[in-house]
């Protein structure tokens, strides 16, 4: 991993508030890089980032949400980051990564925790809730993609040349598109830009959930879509979300595109989560 990335990622990492920690946890998959902020008996809360971002993103979640409650973001085993893959027992289907996870809540000692992730993040978030709904308190889903609906085609055509070979400057200008140029975190940006430059494991993909498994979800669930995604159409997210998912909150984040999430989320956004995770709040 190059050096300008790992200074980039502990310069970013030096946002989060005051008394955060990282450790390394084991699994059967490889190393997972977590940091963690908050009072070690407040209610868990589990972070997982889009693909292709890291942990660090999540520092202003950290702040707001630290003092009701233990969090816990993770870097994705397989994406750029601190992670670190096992290559002889890579991530290959969902139930992998429902293995893994179960392993993270083991050996953070949480029999269950609250569950929040962004785009990709938020995939892997649903698919675990659907098939280990104990482990699940309450579930956050932040512009989730291919969960309720497809991408946007527009969107995966802008997005090609970066999957195909992806580079800073392509990163940066897809980045640039996707949020309108809209002003970031510089340092978060340039973490970005460099991560175009480190070897990824393929991402797990598989298909969205049937209504008849998005109807079988258990945890209460808050979605929350960004107004100016150009991701996919969020209205059709939210009508195909309400008509699968029972116990279901939405909320739309004005003015944020899918990219400007978690790190410039707007002003409100954890104000709604930390509501929605409030002890003995109703679902």
């Amino acid at each position: 991993m190059s050096e300008s990335f790992l200074a980039t990622y502990d310069t970013v990492l030096a946002k989060w508030p005051e008394g955060s920690t990282t450790s390394e946890v084991e699994t059967a998959h490889g190393t997972t890089h977590v940091i963690s902020h908050g009072p070690r008996t407040a209610p868990p809360l589990l972070l997982l980032p889009g693909g292709g971002a890291t942990s660090t993103g999540w520092y202003g979640a950290a702040a707001a949400l630290g003092g009701a409650h233990r969090v816990h973001a993770v870097d994705l085993i397989g994406d750029p980051g601190r992670s670190v893959p096992d290559p002889a027992r890579p991530l290959r289907t969902v139930e992998d990564l429902v293995a893994w996870l179960d392993e993270l809540l083991d050996a953070l000692a949480l029999p269950s925790a609250a569950l929040a992730g962004h785009s990709y993040g938020a995939w892997i978030a649903l698919h675990y809730a659907l098939r280990s709904p104990g482990r699940v308190d309450r579930l956050v889903l932040l512009d989730p993609t291919n969960c309720f609906t497809g991408f946007s085609p527009r969107y995966l055509l802008r997005a090609l040349p970066i999957l195909l070979r992806p580079t800073p400057a392509r990163n940066i200008s897809f980045l640039e598109w996707e949020t309108g140029g809209a002003p970031l975190d510089p340092d978060w940006r340039e973490l970005h830009a460099l991560a175009a430059g480190l070897p990824t494991a393929r991402p797990v993909t598989g298909p969205r959930p049937s209504a008849a498994e998005l109807g079988s979800l258990k945890p209460p669930t808050l979605l929350l879509l960004a107004e100016r995604s150009r991701a996919h159409d969020i209205a059709r997210v939210a009508a195909r979300a309400r008509a699968a998912v029972s116990r279901l909150e939405t909320a739309t984040l004005p003015g944020a595109t899918h990219h400007t999430l978690p790190v410039a989320s707007p002003p409100g956004t954890y104000e709604r989560v930390a509501d929605f995770l409030a002890p003995g709040r109703s679902a």
